[in-house]
């Protein structure tokens, strides 16, 4: 028996490939898969299942091409409706794949259809849950995405969640081995842990929704306590995830056209692209083309995209570092942005050899920042919600990247201001879509945070209140 977990940092994604007796079932695949194919083949082994934990909404899965490229059975838990073949399994079926099976277990809570799947070893052991959504190291999946499709309130997806962890997850043995669909960095949770393999052992001593004195009661409360509202592409990926979608493989056909500077600035003044540059922060702020938004291939790029553009339909023009144009497509096909419509052949250096208009963003350190804080001078913080209230500079407000646009008038079209996140990324981020809206006043704080606690400008921390005296 082999177990891989192919885990994807940027989407905080975990993908499995599980291979016994020559036969190899495939959980939670990513849209690009021929990387499970070769690895199939390499080992003489057929792609006989692919199991699906439920309609993910963070990414577009490969459970569809992958089935028509391999005749893999697509699998569902009960209650899930594809519009295409899939077997929808009944709660405890079972699985034979060579000498070990894996058995469905229902655990609806984060969607209805949500389902665990546990492997049993060819001595008929509990080895393994694939957990999906229903259980996080350090969290679990978070209650109020599939209300509008299950009907069903928060609180009441919340109590459904309670029941499935401790009706079907919580009576196996202590060592058996949790593999969990994301880690942190997801927004499908509020608290996930790092890590990305556990035990059931580990997770009754250390996930808060685990406790075994928790009530229903207190579990809907603090499970559902705190939710930032989800990104507005999380339904049009379950909505690709439930009826299908383009080939990854026709995407990057499509979409993979260099274009002169010429063509790429007709293409933009003919359609309503988004430009989007995809270069290191460093090398965005020196010059880019006025109003490109900037989301680095270096960051947590894909989920950023879905947060900041929304509309997976939104036609796209890439500008993006040589050689890795195609990289920024498939990145982006994985969260449903099919429509690019070309990049900028010989990226940002052909713009400026041709002549034509550019921007640049003026970026100071944070003890440049310190020094001209003795004005009144206003600051932003893009970062999210439980940093800044973690600790922030005194006195400035938090105006998150993920809801920058509920914050736009709170920015100053008549005078200088700052942005900072955690390490300088996500400011570059906010400030090219303020300078893109017409604030030119914005000036980005190299470093962010982590600078800033380097320097004497004054700060506010929380305090644990068990801690007070």
């Amino acid at each position: 028996m082999k177990i891989e977990q192919i885990y994807t940092g940027c989407l905080a994604q975990g993908a499995y490939y599980v291979e016994s007796g020559g036969e190899v079932a495939i959980i939670d695949p990513l849209r690009e898969v021929q990387s499970y194919i070769n690895k199939a083949n390499e080992n003489n082994a057929k792609i006989k299942y692919i199991f699906e934990t439920h309609f993910h909404a963070d990414f577009v899965s490969g459970h569809v091409t992958l089935a028509e490229k391999t005749g893999a059975t697509i699998v569902y838990g009960p209650t899930a409706a594809p519009k295409f073949d899939a077997h929808i399994a009944e709660d405890g079926e079972v699985f034979q794949l060579g000498d070990i099976t894996i058995s469905v277990l229902h655990t609806p809570g984060h969607t209805m259809e949500s389902t665990t799947y546990l492997l049993k070893d060819k001595e008929g052991n509990n080895h393994a849950i694939f957990s999906g959504d229903t259980l996080f190291l350090g969290d679990v999946g978070r209650p109020d995405l599939a209300q509008k499709a299950a009907n069903l309130t928060q609180e009441e997806l919340a109590g459904l969640l309670y029941e499935s962890l401790r009706n079907k997850i919580m009576i196996l043995e202590d060592d058996v081995i949790v593999y969990p669909a994301h880690g942190a960095g997801s927004a499908c949770g509020k608290n996930l842990s790092k890590e990305t393999v556990g035990t059931i052992g580990d997770q009754k001593k250390t996930n808060y929704a685990l406790r075994h004195d928790m009530t229903k009661e207190e579990f809907i409360k603090e499970v559902t306590d705190g939710l930032l509202p989800p990104p507005e592409y999380f339904p049009l990926n379950v909505k690709m995830n439930k009826e299908g979608y383009k080939s990854i493989d026709d995407v990057i056909k499509d979409s993979t056209k260099g274009l002169s500077a010429d063509d790429f600035e007709k293409r933009a003044n003919e359609t309503n692209a988004i430009i989007l540059d995809v270069r290191h922060q460093s090398e965005f702020i020196k010059g880019f083309i006025p109003q490109s938004i900037f989301i680095g291939l270096k960051g947590t790029f894909a989920p950023w995209v879905g947060a900041l553009i929304k509309d997976v339909s939104q036609p796209i023009l890439l500008v993006a570092p040589r050689g890795e144009e195609e990289t920024a497509i498939t990145r982006l096909s994985r969260v449903g942005f099919d429509n690019v419509l070309g990049y900028l052949d010989g990226s940002f250096d052909k713009w400026k050899e041709s002549g034509k208009e550019i921007d640049s963003l003026e970026s100071i350190s944070a003890l440049e920042l310190e020094k001209r804080l003795s004005g009144n001078i206003p600051v932003f913080d893009v970062r999210k919600p439980g940093e800044y209230q973690s600790e922030h500079i005194e006195n400035v407000p938090n105006t998150p990247l993920d809801f920058i646009n509920n914050h736009i008038q709170e920015f100053p079209t008549d005078q200088d201001f700052y942005v900072h996140c955690a390490g300088g990324y996500r400011s570059v981020i906010a400030a090219s879509i303020l300078k893109a809206r017409g604030y030119h006043h914005v000036i980005d704080v190299a470093g962010g945070y982590k600078d800033i606690k380097e320097t004497s400008i004054p700060r506010t921390e929380y305090v644990c209140p068990s801690t007070l005296k």
